[in-house]
């Protein structure tokens, strides 16, 4: 089968140069086949497809992450990857992609704001955070009694024990409610609240009474405050601040009236539980009494008919049968608890920049009141300050030509937002100062505490915007717990202890927000 490839042995005219054509000569090789006019010709490079596809999107990238989580987002696994463009990943085929086509940025119209919120809104949770703080000035004969060991105002331990822990609670309840929310779930986020509030109120009243030596009325004032905590939350939550706002004009009306006139006892206690039993009522009202008492009797129910039968020999028995429907869980309950940690380290941080002086052994004058009064109202602005910085970023996210110039117009945007929050906690401060009877002035110290500790809080909202709750939790609690141990120890002078803790924060939370949040990949 090696023999010639003509058919014949060659002779005169039968070469493979003879004039013939290919069937006409015996002589002559077979015909070359040519491309005719319609074939497609060679197959495309995949990787020139791909870019092609891409363009737009990898013209605008300013980093090959962002490609590589596009091409991950569609479905392109490591081993397709390498079969279809001969690339190792998703991160060297980004990474080709992003050398090969050029920058590239259109100008494109205002798109629009997804972080677009009202400031009057924000501003109106603001006050719903630091109004209740009335209740006080109007219940104040009834706390009257004589000075605790420290020397402040009788019940003045019983009442900030149980708001703490209120406070740790409402943040841990009120996370994993959103979850819901957002997962479209608004009934099981209403079931959350159902359970979580009433419990909730119990931890709190329960803190109240752990805490001895306070009048009598403290401990039912303190039961009064951890129902209202649960209240709100519910309220707020559910987007109702307007409905928890009428809720509370009675009380704030009355403290209001007692600046001018002295109101009879009976008449402070019926405007106190007035707005105590609105704020409950209205918040039973919005959640789902009726489905929630049903899903329960449901579980407990499912329970029971699961439960294992106790006779006769122990028996091997599947974790799930295969009866048995799978449904979601949802949200993970050890999800929301950095959310509770980061709420008591920033408790005790405001407690302790309050109070830090007076638990330190000094006289009872040096309480810091304003201060905490304006941190508490500064929540409002810093919430909608957090919705500016993300509108900005994004913005610098559309226009950023190179990496490095998204983080330059990422930290300006950051600078903006944090002075300006800053900015709005200084005149609230000053204001409270001036207006509180009493109260300390506000040295370069006090001042710097303040603004510090203003700047632990805002970052530390920023990092949770940005699902890094769990850094932003471990560095408050830690500075917490290092002003814990040198209060007990008596290390140090209160004021220079708090300034130096409260910096020790503010810079390790600086530090997160400008490694986590300066990749354009965060925004996305």
């Amino acid at each position: 089968m090696s023999g010639s490839l003509w058919l014949k042995p060659p002779g005169p005219g039968s070469g493979p140069h003879s004039g013939s054509g290919a069937g006409h000569g015996s002589g002559t090789l077979p015909a070359i086949p040519r491309p005719r006019a319609g074939d497609a010709g060679p197959a495309a490079d995949p990787m020139d497809e791909l870019a092609a596809r891409l363009d737009v999107f990898i013209a605008s990238a300013v980093h090959p992450d962002e490609i590589a989580a596009v091409l991950e987002s569609d479905g392109m696994t490591d081993e397709y990857i390498r079969l279809t463009y001969g690339r190792h990943d998703s991160f060297a085929l980004a990474e080709e992609l992003y050398a090969r086509v050029p920058r590239s940025f259109p100008e494109t119209g205002p798109a629009p704001d997804p972080w677009k919120v009202s400031l009057t809104a924000c501003l109106l949770r603001g006050v719903i955070f630091a109004l209740p703080g009335l209740a006080y000035l109007l219940g104040a004969p009834l706390l009257e009694g004589p000075p605790d060991r420290l020397g402040l105002p009788a019940g003045t331990l019983t009442l900030l024990a149980g708001a703490l822990i209120g406070w740790v609670w409402d943040q841990t309840l009120s996370h994993r409610a959103y979850s819901w929310l957002g997962l479209g779930d608004r009934a099981a986020a209403g079931r959350t609240l159902l359970v979580g509030a009433p419990v909730g109120s119990l931890l709190g009243t329960a803190a109240a009474l752990a805490v001895p030596g306070g009048p009598p009325f403290s401990y039912a004032f303190a039961a009064g405050q951890a129902l209202y905590v649960g209240a709100a939350t519910c309220l707020l939550v559910l987007g109702r601040e307007r409905v928890l706002l009428a809720a509370l004009a009675p009380m704030a009306a009355g403290a209001v009236a007692v600046l001018f006139v002295d109101l009879p006892v009976p008449v402070r206690v019926a405007l106190l539980v007035l707005s105590l039993l609105a704020a409950c009522t209205l918040a039973v009202r919005e959640l789902p009494l009726a489905d929630g008492l049903r899903a329960a009797a449901q579980r407990i129910r499912g329970w029971a008919a699961r439960r294992p039968a106790r006779v006769g020999p122990v028996r091997w028995q599947m974790l799930r049968g295969a009866e048995e429907e799978y449904t979601p869980r949802g949200p993970r309950l050890g999800d929301s608890v950095p959310f509770g940690v980061f709420g008591l380290g920033t408790g005790l941080l405001v407690l302790y920049a309050a109070l830090g002086e007076v638990l330190a052994g000094g006289p009872a004058e040096a309480v810091a009141a304003p201060s905490a009064v304006a941190l508490t109202l500064s929540m409002g602005p810093a919430e909608w300050l957090l919705h500016r910085f993300r509108s900005g970023t994004l913005s610098g996210l559309q226009g950023a030509r190179s990496p490095s110039q998204f983080r330059r117009r990422m930290l300006a945007t950051l600078t903006r937002c944090l002075g300006i929050y800053l900015a709005v906690l200084l005149a609230l401060g000053v204001t409270g100062t001036l207006l509180w009877p009493g109260a300390p002035g506000l040295t370069g110290v006090r001042v710097a505490t303040l603004l510090l500790l203003g700047a632990v809080m805002w970052s530390g909202l920023l990092l949770q915007s940005f699902g890094a709750v769990r850094p932003a939790a471990v560095v408050c609690a830690s500075a917490a717990v290092a002003q814990s141990l040198a209060l007990l120890t008596g290390l140090g002078q209160p004021r220079v202890v708090q300034v130096v803790v409260a910096g020790t924060a503010a810079a390790a939370l600086a530090t997160l927000v400008c490694l986590l949040l300066g990749r354009a990949t965060a925004h996305r």
